[in-house]
């Protein structure tokens, strides 16, 4: 049986590339906004959400290319060398390519005609499509004595970031914890560990530009695009 769905709206993020978006949902406190389509934007659809403090967000992996899925996968955090099986994984390479995150909900507020749901700590790419949203229940949907399998082994891993005054005074203060975080967390992929490649992503309206030498990551230029 096949069933169609359709986005219900998009997410305006930060990230308008892959490379630096965090790994996974919660890790960096960055707001998003979720911009529902108009057929959805009538204020009763979202009517008592505000009554929740965080939300569960079901989106699509648009930017991975159409292509026959595999049984196993490479995930980033094993150094891409290992490979454990599509279920085991949060990977984008899979059947159906639907991606599931926890975030925070910040507040709702009307624009164009358009709802227009703020979000923290969301990991997508600036205009991915969102299929659904559900509030995020705690009594039921927390499990704090989950077990994490191989991600457990790599959950205290972060990186020492130095960032050049001169260079941080180029963005605005209230970006500046959000950017510690991201590059705290590695953004490189992690079987890529050449100390002398220059490394740069997309960060909101700007590029970062960095090395990374045994534990410690130093931005070397940060520009505006």
């Amino acid at each position: 049986m096949s069933r169609e769905i359709r986005p219900i709206g998009y997410i305006k993020t930060a990230f308008p590339t892959k490379f630096g978006i965090p790994r996974q949902a919660g890790l960096v406190s960055l707001t998003a906004e979720i911009v529902l389509n108009k057929e959805f934007s009538d204020i009763m659809c979202i009517r008592g959400i505000e009554d929740y403090s965080h939300l569960w967000v079901i989106w699509d992996f648009s930017d991975v290319p159409e292509y026959k899925w595999q049984p196993t996968v490479r995930p980033p955090r094993l150094g891409g060398n290992k490979r454990v099986g599509v279920f085991a994984t949060r990977s984008p390479y899979r059947p159906n390519p639907i991606g599931l995150s926890s975030v925070e909900l910040v507040g709702v507020s009307q624009k164009n005609g358009q709802t227009v749901i703020c979000v923290r700590g969301a990991d997508m790419k600036d205009g991915t499509p969102v299929y659904d949203i559900k509030p995020y229940l705690a009594y039921t949907d927390s499990h704090p004595q989950a077990v994490g399998g191989f991600s457990d082994a790599v959950l205290d891993y972060s990186l020492k970031v130095v960032i050049p005054k001169g260079e941080l005074k180029k963005i605005p203060d209230e970006l500046h914890s959000s950017l510690y975080e991201i590059l705290s967390e590695d953004p490189r992929p992690s079987y890529q560990k050449d100390e002398s490649r220059v490394y740069g992503f997309r960060f909101s309206d700007y590029e970062i530009k960095f090395t990374v030498v045994d534990n410690t990551l130093t931005v070397k230029e940060i520009k505006y695009c």
